[in-house]
């Protein structure tokens, strides 16, 4: 029974080495700033009530969704912005 034990703990600190040794470059920027941009346009209008939802045209009320949105306009104006994650 103990040897169960000290596997898991064994387990347990490989994959906390494991995180410590794959770092991500942090030099270069995930989201350009006029892409940070198009975000605050679109907060801005989700707080006037402005911002309105692509196909049904319903008023937008969710923080997330008018950051998706400006996300996406991000996008498809070419801006710097990763990739959209299904």
């Amino acid at each position: 029974m103990p040897s169960k034990n000290s596997s898991s703990r064994r387990s347990s600190t490989k994959k906390k080495s494991a995180k410590k040794g794959a770092s991500r470059k942090s030099s270069s920027r995930r989201y350009s700033p006029s892409a940070g941009k198009n975000v605050e346009t679109e907060m801005h209008a989700m707080k006037r009530g402005k911002l309105k939802s692509g196909r049904s045209g319903k008023k937008v009320t969710s923080r997330k969704q008018a950051i998706a949105i400006g996300l996406s306009k991000a996008r498809k104006a070419g801006k710097k912005v990763p990739p959209k994650e299904s």
